[in-house]
């Protein structure tokens, strides 16, 4: 089927596969290769006929091209964030000048972004916003606070950050969407934390007194920019994402059959229940695909996969018997301990069901916007 894309992008997989292995997939070489895709004219598809990105695409075509890229085998993408949550947030509430500042380095891969979210002390609850932004005399802010599990931060260029910006405000109220320069000696400051799985792939951020010229939507509009950028995490990217998923379950069969694992009728049925619930997903997410507005969609996608992967952990590492518990290499004093992709994945996925939102703030939207139950009691910031 022809989705008006170039020929000569058709063997975009054996490019993204010979890429790989002249590279590799280290900071540096991921932001070479945003910049690769951006002069092939891959990111920013969805963004309409503004002219801010590359090629334009239908909803159907988006989705063909996220998809293969996923089944390519192609480098992890270091400027999805960017792409796929600040473009379509500028979109939708940005300034015109916003958008012919930020779009453009975005569409060609010069620009990366992380997300200032989340707070110390704060668990899930998004509003529980501590980090300040104080307007000085020239209209600019000056934000200070400290962010957590931020992804990406050590290679990012900027940071979108939710500030409390009208002091003695509470929860939601009062709060704007800043953005901040990375870049700032002495006033940003980036931790790398470390894992159980041995990888750095969070970090704590702090900004003390850093720089920020940009708010948008205005100021005091921060938690309706903020829930309408959580928006866009569905759609597209998920269903990108259950190619991965079903890429995974394909090992853990083979290594099911491999070992003989799955001669135990229990080990059968929860193979079966994965791949069912994977057909689940993907049928979920196709029929939400392009709606809008429609409560408890996210939270009902993340439920089902967060829980789906997790289990899949645990099962990647029961096919395998006691030998799971024993590392790739031999192990030393004097080198770290080495994981393997199926052990990675278990330990890994312990966090799928808390970042993103854990499961009972999942539940809760649920019970209050869809089901109409009554609220949670909250307490003062």
């Amino acid at each position: 089927m022809d989705f008006g894309f170039s020929a000569e992008d058709d063997a975009f997989r054996a490019e993204a596969r010979a890429w790989l292995s002249e590279h590799g997939e280290g900071a540096q070489d991921r932001r070479l290769w945003e910049r690769t895709l951006g002069k092939a004219g891959w990111i920013g598809l969805g963004w309409g006929e503004g002219g801010y990105g590359n090629r334009t695409a239908t909803l159907t075509q988006q989705v063909v091209w996220a998809e293969e890229y996923a089944r390519s085998g192609a480098p992890a993408r270091s400027g999805h964030i960017g792409e796929k949550l600040l473009a379509p947030t500028l979109l939708a509430h940005g300034s015109e000048e916003q958008k012919a500042r930020f779009l453009p380095p975005i569409a060609v891969g010069e620009e990366l972004w992380c997300q200032g979210y989340s707070e110390p002390g704060a668990g899930s609850d998004l509003a529980g916003v501590r980090t300040k932004g104080e307007r000085a005399s020239d209209g600019t802010y000056r934000v200070t606070g400290q962010k957590i599990w931020t992804s990406l931060a050590h290679e990012a260029d900027w940071c979108f950050v939710l500030a409390r910006t009208e002091p003695e405000s509470r929860r939601h109220h009062g709060l704007s969407f800043l953005l901040v320069p990375m870049d700032q000696p002495g006033r940003v400051e980036v931790r790398p934390i470390r894992q159980m799985t041995g990888t750095s792939d969070f970090n704590e951020v702090f900004f003390d007194g850093a720089h920020a010229e940009h708010v948008v939507g205005g100021e005091g509009a921060g938690w309706q920019v903020a829930m309408s950028l959580l928006g866009f995490e569905r759609g597209v990217s998920t269903l990108a994402q259950q190619i991965g998923f079903a890429a995974e379950l394909g090992r853990v069969v083979e290594t099911a059959v491999r070992s003989g694992a799955v001669a135990d009728p229990v080990v059968r049925e929860r193979l079966v229940r994965q791949w069912a619930e994977l057909r689940v997903m993907r049928w979920n997410a196709l029929r939400t695909l392009g709606s809008s507005g429609e409560e408890g969609a996210p939270s009902v996608a993340k439920l089902l996969w967060g829980g789906w992967h997790q289990r899949l952990g645990e099962l990647a590492v029961q096919v395998r018997g006691a030998v799971a518990s024993v590392g790739p290499r031999e192990w030393a004093p004097s080198t770290p301990y080495e994981l393997d992709a199926a052990q990675q994945m278990f330990l890994f996925s312990r966090a799928d069901t808390i970042y993103g939102g854990s499961d009972q703030v999942q539940r809760t939207i649920i019970a209050e916007r869809v089901l109409g139950l009554p609220r949670e009691p909250k307490g003062v910031v």
